[in-house]
């Protein structure tokens, strides 16, 4: 433990895109296995909630291997600051999904499912019966009153918080 202690006093803006990359995968492959083992299918919202990880992961590997070759602090005080901000809006977008599955306040239009050109004609019954709607205002899965989105707010800012953090540090070394 003292290791890691001295590696975070010494090196905190590595320390904070290492744990930014590996808190981002987790998540991500977290997702993937409700989508593909659990057969939990996202909505549209669960997919543009999965963005911010899609630019932050590997935006936070960069970081982590610039500050490990010593690469201005301005430069990776502003990586993280970018992932700081992407992850916060992030968990607001989560924060609209939870209010959505709890009928806090109407989804947007997408989320009733996609309507195919009716005028060209085809069997309509069976593009009907074919048909899989996610909807996001139904929670597909829930542990102690959270849906995913409600975990994802708790990530996204727990990730916000750390990215900042090392932005804060490696903005405090710049002399």
């Amino acid at each position: 433990m003292h290791g890691m202690q001295a590696l975070t006093r010494k090196r905190p803006a590595v320390v904070a895109a290492v744990l930014v990359a590996g808190g981002g995968a987790a998540t991500i492959l977290g997702a993937y296995f409700f989508e593909y083992v659990l057969g939990l299918q996202p909505c549209p919202l669960c997919l543009d909630q999965r963005i911010a990880y899609y630019v932050s992961i590997p935006l936070a590997i960069v970081i982590a291997v610039a500050a490990g070759r010593e690469a201005p602090r301005t430069v990776v005080a502003a990586g993280l600051g970018v992932i700081a901000l992407a992850m916060l809006f992030n968990s607001g977008l989560a924060l609209f999904h939870a209010g959505v599955e709890w009928k806090w306040w109407p989804g947007p239009q997408e989320c009733s499912g996609p309507l195919s050109d009716l005028t060209t004609g085809g069997d309509l019954l069976s593009s009907l019966t074919n048909l899989t709607i996610v909807r996001c205002d139904e929670a597909a899965w829930r542990f102690l009153g959270l849906s995913l989105a409600g975990y994802n707010v708790l990530i996204s800012l727990a990730i916000a918080a750390v990215a900042a953090w090392g932005a804060a540090a490696a903005g405090r070394a710049v002399k």
